[in-house]
């Protein structure tokens, strides 16, 4: 039984990777990356914890699976299976071959209702399996926060849990089947097993007797100390389920498998159950003078059979505070600093209720009953749970607080001890310094946190291990488990003697063995396991380049590579529908098209040990390629990674002194050639139009062939307004209209419109004198020193107007955003630039800040809300919806992320055809089915023209529906 490190040095010494690669590529129907830029990608997952894999395998069918392993087993070489990479104690790192199941082996090959079971590969995504199910009022009964994009696969790995465990239990108890391969290759399958199957495996002989012999031998020896060691609680998740050999829950081999975490076989599908699932819920909030209260009285809550029980304290809603994080959620919760979220379930809505107001009649007679509020509204029950699962988003990275991190993140106890328990372990916090705060599913004694470890420092790290060292000592004090859904890894594994004892974990070497003789699967994670503060992501080593950027970052210690550090590894950007971010990814599913993907290879280039190159790095260049500049992960990453930012920064550095690609100076330089259209738009329309001139117009510029060139107006908004003669001054409060390039040169109507109906409102409109420059096109190609004077040009332009308070109001969002996000970040101490921040506003928001009353405009509305307004400008998508409901319209949003175009990156060359996939997953079809009195709105130019370009349909912006609102209110009622 070699340890971990041994592999280590193997790989490093004997294993010749070249060669690897070779047979892989020629053998296997995968695709096989042992580049530098894949294999960082893959280096780490949501934990504290980096390793380098060997290489990287996608494979694209089972098969292909069972020959990788072939392969890598001819060679020597250590696998690892990972599925969405959200493990968070390091099992899904290892210096290893990572086979990742997720981008092919998606399929659900059978789903029985009437049977109650699917037979599902190991990269279906949880959510996808629960929307079949559901279809039958069936679902798979653990659900992991992450049940978004989590796989099966790293579910069973895990033993994952979740809220609903209560109802149904843990991954493992909803396992019926497991179709399975060892190292060596062989390939059975295993579940529930009789005596006299048993027998006759064994007598068969070959591997497959030989290790169905030695589990018996496990469980003949060790029955006695499973029974007295093993806790009995809801949530015993740490170490191997050797429980489940026992003659009393019948030998199942599948289950004994189940949380081994990839250490002992590789899943290639699963025969998962499916349970009941309850159609109707109602949410009853308990309120309490503490989270500690809270604990204490969840046996009580439990009486009522609830299908979920969760618990969080005032330390987590006193973080989403700082955050802003669902501010009109938090107002919802009862009085009290601990609260309890009980979900009732039944076959309708009465039922529930009925369930709830049963117990809440119950726990008004207990002497101290706690505050109570019963919630009817599925909205405001949506809210609720976005306040649970705001844990993650809410604990990392807040403000003015050390960063935390995983590492004992999810102990389980039982419920009745949960709240002595959590008194102890705050004690414990507080003894070494560090700060946590405790949610969880208390329903099933789970505690979840994230704590403050410094894990930078000799000191640090040192007391990181004294705390778990201590933290486990304390769990076991309770009769708990070190984990109670993520698993053991290498965080907790070394700690596992204290929970079992020596025999029981010499049984779990044999366990391990007898699957794995060679020790080459996940080798160093939860037998004979690294130690918690070996390959630590930072640690005492890490010391990252620190050099001068453009971007500011003040909310990340005016670093870059601490702002790396934002992305925590849960994933939330690898969502495949009803997601915004990350649009790339849900066109590719690629990990290189994360959010995630692209923080951790920007890490890599800062840690300078393994990306090399700095800034002239080809991989992080090549992932950002695809970066549509949306800022979707900014508003909904729950750490708020900006990585328009980041790439903006880095392409500044990358090109310096480098010739740029074509795109940025046609279309980042749009600001110098728009001007020079509007001025001669008849010609400009004639080369960028005539058939031949517009192709080499097109190639010259980098604009991809299958789009049409925008069309110039015969004159622009300025130039008109300016030739006018000059009006009486009008009386009113005054506003500035911002003739942003776009809607001034192709949509000057809308301009127009805009200036009508801030009048029609009442409003002074001044027009700024001179023709305000573009900063968003140079900023989003990173032609940051440019993009920085043209932003101060417009500061200066606009500075009369806003050091008087007068708001300016911005009809394209992507220029707004300008003025709210990336101006503090580029230059946070300018005072003028502090002033237009807080001036600006897009249409809706200064008809909603203004308490203004828009005219009525019955009908439906089908909105196009642009990326920048719903992720950094997020108030104005709540007033945009706002807006429309008071003029009388019902507004449907069919796509909640980006329409592909995303500014001028679905016009360039080689980009058009994921740009029109983005478009097509949600918002053509809807625009396309939309009735001709369904009113199409869309208030950003590049959503707009993905529209026009890809259904034909002109859509409005906001100031157009406002203007025909109005107009309409004007006209004479029809005769009768």
């Amino acid at each position: 039984m070699p340890q971990p490190e041994e592999n280590e040095i193997f790989v490093a010494t004997q294993l010749n990777p070249g060669a690897l690669e070779a047979d892989l590529r020629y053998a296997v129907d995968a695709e096989v990356r042992f580049d530098v830029g894949s294999r960082a990608l893959y280096a780490t997952d949501a934990s504290n914890y980096r390793q380098i894999p060997i290489g990287v395998v996608l494979p694209r069918t089972t098969e292909a699976v069972v020959k990788t392993l072939e392969i890598c087993h001819r060679h020597g070489a250590p696998v690892v299976s990972r599925g969405g990479g959200t493990g968070l104690c390091g099992q899904t790192c290892n210096v290893a071959v990572v086979i990742d199941h997720s981008k092919y082996l998606n399929r659900i090959l059978e789903l029985d209702p009437e049977k109650g079971f699917a037979w599902v590969e190991p990269g279906v995504i949880l959510d996808q399996l629960r929307e079949q199910a559901e279809n039958y009022h069936l679902t798979f009964g653990p659900d992991p926060a992450t049940h978004t994009h989590n796989t099966l696969g790293g579910m069973i790995g895990n033993n994952s849990c979740g809220v609903h465990s209560v109802m149904a239990g843990r991954t493992v108890d909803n396992i019926l089947e497991l179709d399975v391969i060892t190292y060596d290759g062989v390939r059975m399958t295993v579940g529930e097993t009789t005596d006299r199957e048993l027998e006759e495996i064994i007598a068969q002989g070959g591997r497959r007797g030989e290790i169905y012999a030695g589990l018996k031998s496990i469980r003949d020896r060790q029955a006695k100390r499973i029974r007295e060691r093993y806790p009995k609680i809801p949530r015993r998740v740490s170490g191997y389920n050797l429980d489940e050999l026992l003659p009393e829950n019948g030998f199942n081999v599948a289950h004994a498998l189940v949380g081994t975490e990839g250490t002992c076989v590789t899943i290639l599908a699963a025969k998962v159950r499916l349970v009941h699932s309850p159609p109707a819920r109602s949410i009853l909030l308990l309120g309490y003078p503490d989270v500690y209260s809270a604990g204490d009285h969840v046996p009580e809550i439990l009486k009522f059979e609830p299908v979920g029980l969760e618990g969080l304290d005032d330390l987590l809603i006193h973080f989403m505070k700082i955050k802003k994080l669902h501010p009109e959620d938090i107002q919802l919760l009862p009085e009290g600093k601990g609260w309890l979220l009980v979900e009732f379930g039944g076959e309708t809505e009465e039922e529930s209720d009925r369930k709830a107001k049963d117990a809440m009649e119950a726990l008004k007679k207990l002497k101290d009953p706690p505050s109570m509020k019963l919630f009817f509204d599925e909205k405001e029950e949506k809210m609720i749970w976005e306040v649970r699962e705001s844990g993650l988003g809410a604990t990392a990275n807040v403000p003015g607080f050390p960063l935390s991190w995983p590492g004992w993140e999810d102990a389980a106890v039982a419920p009745e001890k949960i709240g002595a328990y959590l008194r102890e372990f705050r004690k414990l916090l507080d003894r070494h310094g560090l700060n946590a705060s405790l949610y969880g599913h208390f329903g099933d004694g789970c505690i979840h946190c994230r704590i403050s470890f410094d894990l930078l420092s000799a000191e640090g790290v040192a007391n990181f291990s004294s705390f778990l060292d201590h933290a486990s000592d304390l769990v076991v004090s309770y009769g708990g488990s070190f984990s109670a859904e993520h698993g053991d890894g290498q965080s907790k594994a070394l700690y596992l003697r204290k929970m079992y004892g020596d025999e029981l974990i010499e049984a779990f070497r044999q366990f391990k063995g007898l699957w794995d003789p060679q020790w080459k699967m996940n080798p160093g994670k939860v037998v004979d396991p690294y130690h918690p503060d070996q390959n630590l992501r930072l640690g005492v080593n890490y010391d990252p380049w620190q050099p001068e950027t453009r971007f500011r970052f003040p909310t990340d210690e005016t670093s870059f590579a601490r702002a790396t550090l934002r992305c925590v590894g849960v994933g939330e950007c690898r969502r495949t529908h009803n997601a915004f971010m990350c649009p790339s990814f849900q066109a590719t599913r690629e990990e290189q098209h994360t959010t995630r993907g692209r923080a951790h290879l920007l890490f890599e280039m800062f840690r300078r040990d393994f990306i090399k190159d700095g800034w002239r790095s080809t991989e992080v260049l090549d992932a950002l390629e695809l970066c549509l500049s949306c800022k979707g992960c900014k508003g909904e990453c729950p750490v708020n990674v900006d990585m328009a930012a980041y790439k903006a920064e880095f392409l500044h550095h990358y090109y310096n002194h480098r010739l740029r690609p074509r795109p940025a100076y046609s279309m980042g330089l749009f600001g110098i050639w728009g001007r020079l259209g509007a001025g001669m738009p008849r010609l400009a329309n004639l080369v960028s139009h005539a058939p031949l001139l517009s192709g080499a117009v097109k190639w010259i510029g980098g604009i991809a062939f299958e789009r049409s060139m925008p069309t110039f107006a015969p004159e622009s908004f300025t130039s008109a307004y300016r030739r006018q003669e000059k009006q009486p001054e009008q009386k009113g409060k005054e506003v500035v209209l911002y003739p942003d390039i776009f809607n001034d040169c192709f949509y000057p109507e809308i301009l127009n419109a805009a200036f009508e109906v801030l009048e029609r409102f009442g409003y002074r409109v001044s027009v700024p004198d001179e023709n305000p420059p573009a900063v968003r096109p140079p900023m989003d190609y990173g032609m940051l020193d440019y993009a920085l004077k043209r932003l101060e040009e417009v500061i200066d332009l606009l500075s009369p107007y806003v050091r008087r308070g007068i708001p300016v109001v911005v009809l394209e969002p992507s220029t707004a955003a300008v003025f709210r996000d990336e101006l503090p970040e580029l230059l946070p101490e300018h005072q003028d630039g502090k002033r237009l921040t807080a001036h600006t506003f897009l249409m809706s928001e200064f008809v909603q800040h203004e308490g203004l009353t828009p005219p009525d405009l019955p009908g439906k509305v089908l909105l196009q809300a642009h990326c920048h307004e719903k992720s950094v400008l997020s108030l104005h998508a709540k007033a945009a919806h706002e807006l429309l409901a008071k003029m009388g319209l019902s507004v449907e949003e069919p796509e909640k992320g980006c329409c592909g175009m995303a500014g001028s990156f679905g016009f360039e060359s080689g980009k058009y055809e994921i740009s029109m996939k983005i478009a097509e997953a949600n918002l053509l079809p809807a625009v396309r089915d939309a009735g001709a009195e369904t009113y199409i709105v869309a208030d950003g130019f590049s959503c707009r023209t993905q529209i026009q370009q890809g259904c034909g349909k002109r859509a409005l912006h906001t100031a157009e529906l406002l203007q025909l609102a109005f107009t309409r209110a004007l006209l004479p009622a029809p005769a009768k």
